[in-house]
This record gives structure tokens, sequence and C-alpha cells, in this order.
């Protein structure tokens, strides 16, 4: 009896020993990949960067021109945005009611999505040189003095894309609001300003440091903007100093060195930011409860409010009209009927699929084992470090990736064989932050429940994760791949740096439009682009999360 159950035993540690290793194996081929693509960029940097002398870097006048200008334009684009995102969250919290709410906050995530480089060319059409604000100027007989390259355009074009993304992380923090603190300062017949400072502060004040982190970072890092817009060597940041030492110094002593102090600048960053990022989370665009406000009815607020969600909205949407109505007047059919846009679409369209697809893979592995590890392992500190693993592309940004294996290309002589490929996992490590954050905690909170209930009915694997994991996944993992998908569609900064004449996606194709001044027919390709990486998120959207 005693032999039988000893021998029950072993059989029980053994499979349990043999479902652990299966278990842990796709997070391991996930970390495996990770640390191969991101170990060997920074390898190939370190193997052709000059050696490391802080004193001379400080000294040198390019680097310190181009770190200084990086800094001041993130911090001046994250004052903005996110200055004026507080007060236009206020006003969509406090006028909780009106008709077209939801889809408003609805359409403040349709930057998230929209192509660089389009936004950027409805910003022209509006703000530029020869654009509608400058041409009513002209025609009611002023100076056109608004010039939207350098600085200037820079800032207006970050606000552009972060001030919605800054309102939608904020708005929870009004939903966090109880109804009886509203009713209590009702009943006390509370002023504006003081809701602002006992009932609004408290509950916005842990939700700004992350925002402002979050938006200083996507600052920071940006390129196609800076790319476009900067004007001249006088607007320069490390990523576009990067492209140019590559692409047209072809200098990659000087790319490494510059990708070394981006990483190290973007890994200080990354530490602090990484404390704020469970609190923060988009708006659903559900109502706020704010309907015992005892400041609702004063005629000076509803005014105030009208007027700063009108400006917004029109701030935002009429440069996406501007490039709708450009590009119904443009030569649709001469550019339909090139092959180059067709090749490009395909080539772009391969990118986006086999990116997502990839960050999708690798996040499940390592979400999966993780879960293995907290639960059935009991090694809590180790599923967190796992989990952290996926997010280490936010402080290794894309350029800093793609310079490496530029330089892996270059030296195997694959540069015209690979480079669709690196594309494809370059932005892959990009977006698989946003799908482990999406789709971890969800699993976490499907193991914490179902976790002894599968144990006890021996599911385990893919029937558990098909009957399991898939239907509580799902919507969070199809929003995820959707914004993701749309995101390498209209990805220009890693296809840009591997641009040859044979590899061009759409957003390249659109750029050289560009800048060749042939804007009617730049105009034509920004709505097939911003039209397609719509759709590419509405199709994976619902069909993956339906």
């Amino acid at each position: 009896m005693d032999q039988a159950l000893a021998s029950r035993g072993r059989t029980v540690k053994a499979r349990s020993a043999q479902t652990g290793v299966w278990a842990l194996l796709p997070g391991a081929l996930s970390l495996a990949v990770l640390l191969t693509l991101m170990g060997g960029a920074l390898a190939a940097i370190f193997s052709v960067a000059p050696p490391i002398r802080p004193v001379a870097i400080l000294q040198d006048p390019y680097i310190g021109k181009v770190v200084r200008f990086t800094l001041w334009q993130a911090i001046l684009s994250t004052t903005l945005s996110v200055g004026l995102a507080l007060p236009v969250a206020r006003a969509l919290a406090r006028r909780d009611q009106f008709p077209g709410r939801r889809l408003l906050v609805t359409f403040l995530g349709l930057p998230v999505v929209m192509p660089v480089i389009v936004a950027v060319l409805g910003l022209v059409a509006v703000y530029g040189k020869s654009g509608l604000i400058n041409t009513w100027v002209a025609y009611l007989g002023g100076e056109t003095a608004l010039s939207l390259y350098g600085l200037t355009g820079i800032l207006m074009a970050h606000v552009f894309f972060n001030l919605p993304l800054a309102v939608r992380l904020l708005l929870p923090a009004w939903q966090t609001i109880p109804e009886e603190s509203w009713k209590l300062a009702s009943s006390l017949g509370l002023s504006s300003r003081l809701l602002v400072r006992f009932i609004e502060w408290p509950a916005i004040s842990p939700f700004l440091p992350g925002v402002c982190l979050i938006v200083f970072l996507l600052c920071f890092t940006s390129f196609a903007v800076v790319l476009t817009l900067g004007g001249g060597p006088a607007s320069t940041t490390i990523e576009v100093a990067i492209y140019q030492s590559l692409r047209y110094d072809f200098d990659p002593a000087q790319a490494a060195m510059l990708a070394l102090i981006q990483f190290t600048l973007c890994t200080s960053i990354a530490l602090v930011l990484v404390k704020w990022i469970p609190l923060l989370a988009h708006s659903s665009g559900r109502r706020i409860d704010a309907r015992h406000r005892p400041d609702l009815k004063n005629p000076i607020g509803r005014t105030l409010d009208i007027s700063l969600i009108l400006t917004t909205a029109c701030f935002l949407f009429i440069p996406v009209l501007a490039v709708f109505i450009h590009g119904i007047r443009g030569p649709i059919t001469s550019v339909i009927s090139n092959p180059d846009l067709w090749w490009a679409v395909l080539r772009s369209l391969l990118i986006a699929l086999g990116a997502t697809g990839t960050a999708c893979g690798l996040a499940l592995g390592l979400a999966l084992s993780a879960r293995f590890l907290r639960f059935s392992l009991r090694m809590p500190r180790a599923s967190e470090m796992l989990i952290l693993m996926g997010s280490l592309s936010l402080a290794i940004p894309a350029m800093i990736i793609g310079t490496g294996l530029f330089i892996v290309l270059l030296q195997a002589g694959a540069l015209d064989r690979g480079t669709l490929l690196v594309i494809c996992a370059v932005n892959a490590l990009m977006i698989l932050p946003y799908l482990i954050r999406s789709i971890a905690p969800t699993l976490m909170r499907s193991g914490q429940e179902y976790d002894r209930l599968c144990a006890q009915l021996g599911l385990r694997g893919w029937p558990r994760f098909r009957v399991v994991d898939w239907p509580a996944i799902r919507r969070p993992i199809g929003f995820s791949l959707g914004i993701g998908g749309a995101l390498s569609f209209g990805d220009m900064g890693v296809a840009a740096l591997f641009d040859t004449q044979g590899d061009t996606t759409l957003p390249v194709l659109l750029f050289r439009q560009m800048g060749a001044y042939r804007f009617d027919e730049a105009s034509v390709t920004a709505v097939i682009l911003m039209l397609l990486s719509v759709s590419l998120f509405w199709l994976i959207d619902r069909s993956v999360g339906r």
C-alpha cells in the first residue's frame, strides 16, 4: 500500500515537472527572441561606437546641441500638451450629458491610430505657408507670418497627437470621484475654485505624473514629426541625428554614439515611468456622474467649457478634414493607377500583419509563463520580472534597435535582403508593451479565479486556453492588436532608416512625395494611408475582439 502511494506521488511529481517545463517554454522562447534582438542590436552599436569619454561627449558642440534641443522640445511639448489637456478634460468631465460626448471622446483616440506623416500633411494644409490660415489672413489684407517649420511646428504637431491622449488618460480621474463628494460639495455651496482644490485636484494628482512622463517619452523619441517639420539643423533631435548619420553621412560610429546617449536617457526616464504605469487607463467614454456639482449652472463656466470643447474639436478635426478635401480634389486616377502605390501598400500590410502576429505570440508566451510562475510555482517576483522584460522597448526605442540591426545587416552584406524582416521585428518590439499590458492583467485575474478549478479538472494547455483564457482576453487583445496594426502600418521611423529603392512602404512613399513638393499626389496618398490604417484597426478589433 505504501509502495503504491509512493509510486503515485512520484508519478504526480513527474507530471507536474513535465507540465512546468511546457508551461515555462513559451516565456523562455519569447524572452530568448527579445534578448537576441535587443542584445544583438546593442552589441552591434557598442562594436562600432568609439571609446566612450563622457567629458569629450559633453564638450562636443554638435552632440550637446542635439541633446539640449531634444530635451527642450520634449519639455515644452509635454507642458503644452498636459497643460492644455487639464482644462479640456475638466470641461468634458463637467459637461457629461451633451449630445455626441461619447462619440467625441471616442474620436479623441483618432490621432493615436492616425499615421504621423498624414497628420503632418494635415497640419501643413491648415497652418503651413500656403495653408488655410495664412490664405485667410492674406485675403483679409494681413501678413502671413505663421510659420509651421522649426520649433513652432514641432510643438504644434506634438500637441495635436498628445493632447487627446492626455485627455483620455486624465478623464478616469474624475470617474474615481464618488457621488457623495459632489453631494457634500453641493450642500456646502463650494465654488468652482474650491471644488478644484478640495475634490478634483486630489483625484487628478495621482494620475498627473504618469501622464506627464508618458507624453514626455513620446515627444523625446519623436522622429517623423521632427524630420518633416524640423526645418533644418537647428531643430534636430537625437533620433533624427541618428537617421542623418546613417542615411546621409554614412557614419555608423556617430550613429552608435548618439544611440548610446539616447539609450541612457530613455532608460533613466523609463525607470521612473514604470512606477506610474499601473495607475493609467484610457477612458472608456462612459458618463461621469457630475449632476450634483454645484457649479454646473454657472454661465461663465458653461461658456468656458463649451469654448474649450469646440476649440479642441476644431484643432483636432480640421487638419483631418483638410487632408480629405485635398485628397478628393487631387489626381486620384493617376495615383491609384501607379503600381508603386500598391506595392507600397502590400509591403506595409505585410509588415503590419507580421509585426502584430509576432508581438501577439511574444506577449502571450510571456504572460502565460508569468501566470504559471505566480500561481503554480509561487514565484511572484519572477513573474513580475518576466512581464517587465516584455516592456524593455520602453527603455530602448525603436530607432536604437533599428540602428543596431542596420549595422548588423550592413556588416553581413544583407542590407537589401533582410530589410522587411528587420522592420517587422522592430515594429513588433515597438507594440509589444501595449499588448503585454493588455493581456497580462486579464490572464492574472483568470489565474486567480480559475487556477485551482482548472487543476482539479485537469484542464491545462490548449484546452484551458481555448475554454477559459481566450474568452477573457479576446476583447483587450483585439483592441491592442488593432492599435498595434495601425501603428505598424503607418510607422515611418524604422522604415525610413532602412529605405531602399525597392522596399518603399506607404508612409515612406508619402514622405518622398512631400519631399519632392508633389503635394497633390501626397494628399491622395495620405487619404489612402489614413483610410487603410483606420480600416486595419477596425477589422482586427472586430474580427479578434468579437
